[in-house]
Formats: structure tokens, sequence, C-alpha cells
């Protein structure tokens, strides 16, 4: 099954995302077509550990991997060894995260995925995943006008990132300390929401008709660059010297100075670079608080907004399914060798 030559729009692409608490399988065509996406949470394994526990995460991964290699070849209607059934060439391709994320969850996806292209014949790609989060709205809308502003915010990473091109980028703004969803993490552990934090913030939130409390956006017009860490301390240091209050008044006061800032800065840098659009990218981009924010704030500069469903926006293989299609159409395929890299960083040109 040796491929000769770049994908075509026909072509088929298997791709594993497993960086951090999520295992994810996809199958796509062309580099936009979305034929099979399966995705595996591990919430519930971690919640009573109010947070991701990496020896646990690697093992789940280890039990679903090849479960869900069947499953997505199933739903595209191809054999256990890659083949359309029938009888068509079929799978063209391997990708996988191989960075950055939690380095036993990595090596799970990358040996699968290298298991496969080996056993199949096929080049193997390995996939920035923060690069990955950025291909999610292209997935949903191949047609958007670059250049583009991205905000790629997620437990992990508060990036801003001017998009030229599809691999061309470059890093307007990053965070300081914490990261917005670890901070929406630590303020609803704190608050005795539990994990994960970001869902249960907005849900509390949600309840609040008339707010009470409002903490100062950290760096609101301090340039590019955020800070989450002493809004977490505001949080906490607030409900120390008010006991009483309602923690859903904290969490809504908590999010909407989250949201102010990371919308306002968004929009700066879209002036800043004259974008032609704003997308949001990573997990904390499935906030409909923030999702609503962001579209009526680039309505009002007449920029259009990019939102991944808030499937594409969490961790999932079919992002990196496209940004592998891309990298093997410029780079070719990956060596073999390549290994899992927990600090990867973002990709700049």
């Amino acid at each position: 099954m040796r491929m000769e030559g770049p994908l075509g729009v026909s072509d088929l692409l298997l791709a594993i995302e497993s960086s951090c608490d999520e295992t994810a399988v996809a199958i796509i065509r062309g580099g936009t077509q979305i034929v099979s996406s399966v995705v595996s949470s591990q919430v519930d394994l971690h919640r009573a550990y109010g947070g991701v526990v990496p020896e646990l995460a690697s093992r789940a991964h280890l039990e679903l991997i090849v479960p869900l290699i069947r499953e997505a070849l199933s739903e595209a209607g191809c054999t256990a060894h890659g083949t359309l059934i029938n009888g068509e060439p079929g799978i063209r391709a391997i990708g996988a995260t191989y960075g950055p994320g939690l380095i036993g969850p990595l090596l799970v996806g990358v040996a699968a995925a290298k298991a496969l292209a080996l056993a199949w014949d096929l080049p193997f790609i390995g996939v920035n995943h923060l690069e990955g989060h950025l291909y999610a709205s292209l997935l949903e809308d191949p047609e958007m006008e670059f250049p583009v502003v991205v905000l790629l915010v997620s437990g992990g990473h508060t990036l801003l990132i001017s998009m030229q091109a599809p691999g061309e980028y470059s890093i307007l703004g990053s965070t300081v300390d914490d990261a917005a969803g670890e901070a929406f993490d630590k303020v609803a552990r704190y608050l005795g929401y539990g994990y994960p934090g970001g869902p249960a913030i907005e849900d509390a939130a949600h309840t609040v008709l008339m707010p009470e409390i409002r903490f100062t956006p950290p760096m609101l017009h301090e340039g590019l660059n955020f800070s989450f860490s002493g809004l977490k301390t505001a949080a906490v240091q607030y409900v120390k010297a008010n006991p009483t209050v309602a923690s859903a008044q904290v969490a809504a006061a908590f999010q909407r100075a989250v949201i102010e800032v990371l919308v306002t800065k968004t929009v700066v840098a879209a002036e800043l670079t004259d974008a032609r659009g704003i997308c949001i990218a990573g997990g904390v981009a499935a906030n409909g608080a923030l999702r609503e924010a962001m579209i009526a704030e680039g309505a009002r500069q007449g920029r259009k907004v990019f939102v991944p469903s808030r499937a594409m926006c969490t961790d999932n293989a079919a992002m990196v399914a496209a940004a592998a299609f891309f990298r093997l159409s410029v780079e070719g395929p990956s060596p073999i060798s390549l290994g899992a890299v927990p600090n990867l960083a973002f990709p700049t040109k």
C-alpha cells in the first residue's frame, strides 16, 4: 500500500490524538472532509482526583486505542487492513500527535500510529497538537479567508496567533503564568465544583441573573500577553474575606473577567494585523459565554468570527488529521524515529 506522491482530494488519512485524557481516532478525505471521528473521554476516570493522573491516563489509552482504531475504520467503510471494503486502496497515510502533552499518553498514540504505518507500509506524520487546533475551524469552514487571528485557549495554553495561511504563523501574545483553562480548574476546585472546572464554572455562572461582584480584568490594556494567576488569587481572597458569598457569584465574576480579557486582546490583535477574521480554538473555546462575546465583538468590528463546533474545540483526531494532511503535502513524511516531545513548542514561521 506504499503511497506514491502527495495526497489528493479523494485520499484518506487516519490520525490519532492522545496528548492528555481523550483517546481519539479520525479518518478524513482530502484534508477537509471528516469521514469518521471517534473520541473516548477519561473525565469520569480522573474526576475523583481533581485532575488528570498521567499514569491512569496512559493505561486508559492503551486499553482504548485499538478498539477505537477499529471503530474509526468501520465507520469509514475500511477493513482492518486499512483498505476500503470495495477493495480500493483506502488509507494512504497515518498521523499522530507527538507533542505537546503528557509523555505517557503521547507515547501510546505515537507508537500505535507508527505500528500502523509500518504494517501498512504508509508514511507517518507527526503533528503538533497546538497546530492541530488551528485546523478545527478550517474543517468546518474550508473557505476561510486569511489572514486570521486565532485565540488558542485551553487548559495548558493561552496564545494569540496570527495565521497568514496554513503553515504560516506568528505568536502575537501568550500567558505569562497560568493558562485560562488552568485558572478555571483551580478556581472551580476552590469553590468545590470539582473537575473539569471550565464547564462547572460556566454552569454556575449561567445561574446568576444579578451579578454582585466584579473582578478587575488583568492586563486588560497592557499589550497582547495574558495573566490569570492574579485573577485566580483575587477570587480565592474574596471568598476568604466574604465566606458567606454565593459560589455562583464568584464563578460568574471570574468568568466575566477572563472573557473580557480574552475578547478585548483578540480584537485588538485583529485590528493591529488587519486580519480578515477571528478564530477561537481549544477546550475553553467551547465556553458559551466566550463564543457569544467573541461573535458579538467581531460583528461590531465588521470581521467574521469562525467558531468551531464544541466537538471540534475539545481534543479530537480530526483536527490532527487535517494538520497531518497539510504537513505531508509541504514537508513530506516524518522520520519513523520521531519520538514524543511533551514540551513541544508552537510552530512559527
